[in-house]
């Protein structure tokens, strides 16, 4: 396929990228705000944190069960943020832990995950051009013939790394 330069890069792959002369800030804004308003969420109150300490998820099964395919489908919208907002990834793999059972209390946890970000929609990565640190990408995706079913297995590696 081709590819072509059509001047500065301001989105990658659902990525914002702003870019100045003293360095280049990513963020995902757009698309918080898109599943936002997928969720009804758009209209909530803003929460400071994305997990309480005290709120204690546990394997404590007994409550309602909730709707596993929005469950899952809200769990695979904060992952795909994770990227670019490193301030959730602890809550939102927390909340991933309870998809094969999910409950009111865990869904709960999910939408505070979601209002913390309505309240942080413009937060992101702030990378200095002058900082000394190198961000480096190594991908490595393994594929079989399809005719054999083997899995396909991809590593991602991202480095942020002093340079020499």
């Amino acid at each position: 396929f081709e590819m072509s330069m059509m001047g500065e890069m301001t989105i990658f792959l659902g990525l914002q990228v702003n870019q100045s002369p003293s360095g280049i800030f990513i963020n995902q804004s757009n698309y918080v705000q898109e599943i936002l308003k997928k969720y009804g969420l758009n209209t909530c109150d803003i929460i400071g944190t994305p997990m309480d300490v005290k709120d204690k998820l546990d394997l404590d099964q007994i409550g309602t069960l909730v709707d596993a395919t929005e469950y899952h489908s809200m769990i695979g919208g904060l992952m795909y943020l994770t990227s670019s907002r490193p301030d959730i990834v602890h809550a939102t793999c927390v909340c991933a832990r309870y998809q094969a059972h999910s409950i009111e209390k865990h869904l709960k946890e999910v939408k505070r995950i979601f209002r913390y970000l309505w309240g942080t929609i413009n937060m992101g990565l702030w990378y200095t051009k002058d900082s000394g640190f190198e961000l480096t990408d190594f991908q490595m995706l393994i594929m079989r013939d399809v005719k054999t079913l083997s899995r396909v297995l991809l590593v991602e590696h991202n480095f942020l790394a002093k340079n020499s």
